[in-house]
């Protein structure tokens, strides 16, 4: 089963053009679609959604085609978007309950079973009858999930997932998706590099509306083996190391600045070449060193 796009553009009413002609093919697994915000991650899932219209281009699902079977696709499709609201003095046994019944599950022992076999998935059933408005951050998109996976659907949706969950929610969380992700397509966009090193076997890179890197996460690293390095330097020398150099990223590291720079070769004996990981390739990728296609230097300078 994959899920192909083609050709897909959309320009809102004022003006701005969220999705340039995208073309991508998502097989079944854990696909991440990487990008900042505002890159145009939420205009393409409500696309695939069917929550909006795109002005021309396709998508199928198999042999689904997806604009023209709308009803179809929302069969099939389960959807956590960023943001999910709940229903706060409602237990969650009970709004899933409703959800269930909205998609469709009218037999009572069924939709009981359902219900009960899917907190027992989520890690919700000791806490079913507790209201949603008692629940942490990661205990709610949890139950978003579950919700998502009312009907068996076959291509799942989740859209900025871990923003805000502490490290225990997160990992719990990504084990969730994992497991789902075993026999159904998952596309998981977020702007969180170790969401997607962790979890997809394949990816996209997305910025202003344009696609700017697919494939697997190693073999875009692998691709940059050689060309990062590394160097700390004093805060206030950051913008003369950005005229000279393709600097990729800066941060904080044990109170110290530390540089990543892209280049074909060592560029001083003072710089550490590094092993590249995600985040290099996305900071590359999103700054305009890399090409679309492949990982290749640019004569741009990052600012």
């Amino acid at each position: 089963m994959e899920l192909v796009i083609q050709n897909l553009s959309k320009t809102y009413a004022n003006g701005v053009q969220a999705l340039k002609n995208v073309n991508l093919t998502i097989p079944t697994g854990m696909f991440g679609l990487l990008g900042p915000n505002g890159a145009g991650k939420s205009s393409l899932m409500r696309t695939i959604a069917t929550l909006q219209e795109a002005d021309s281009g396709s998508i199928r699902l198999g042999e689904l085609d997806v604009f023209q079977e709308k009803d179809e696709m929302r069969k099939v499709l389960g959807y956590l978007p960023q943001e999910f609201g709940v229903y706060p003095k409602v237990s969650a046994e009970e709004l899933l309950d409703h959800f269930a019944v909205l998609k469709g599950i009218h037999n009572n022992k069924e939709r009981k079973e359902t219900v009960a076999a899917l907190l027992q998935q989520t890690n919700l059933y000791d806490v079913r009858k507790k209201n949603l408005g008692g629940y942490s951050g990661g205990m709610k998109q949890r139950f978003g999930i579950a919700q998502a996976l009312l009907g068996n659907p076959r291509i799942i949706i989740v859209d900025e997932p871990t923003a805000g969950l502490d490290p225990a929610e997160r990992n719990r969380f990504h084990n969730l998706l994992s497991e789902i992700g075993e026999n159904i397509i998952v596309i998981l966009s977020t702007h969180i590099v170790d969401d997607v090193s962790d979890l997809c076997r394949n990816m996209a890179i997305i910025n202003k509306g344009e696609v700017l890197v697919t494939g697997e996460p190693l073999q875009a690293i692998e691709q940059m083996q050689g060309l990062i390095f590394r160097k700390f330097i004093k805060k206030e020398e950051l913008p003369k190391y950005q005229a000279e150099y393709a600097v990729i990223s800066s941060r904080l590291f044990a109170g110290r600045t530390m540089i990543h720079v892209y280049a074909d070769g060592r560029p001083s004996i003072d710089f550490e070449q590094v092993q590249p990981d995600l985040e290099d390739v996305y900071f590359a990728t999103i700054g305009g060193v890399t090409g679309k296609a492949q990982m290749q230097a640019s004569e741009e300078v990052i600012a």
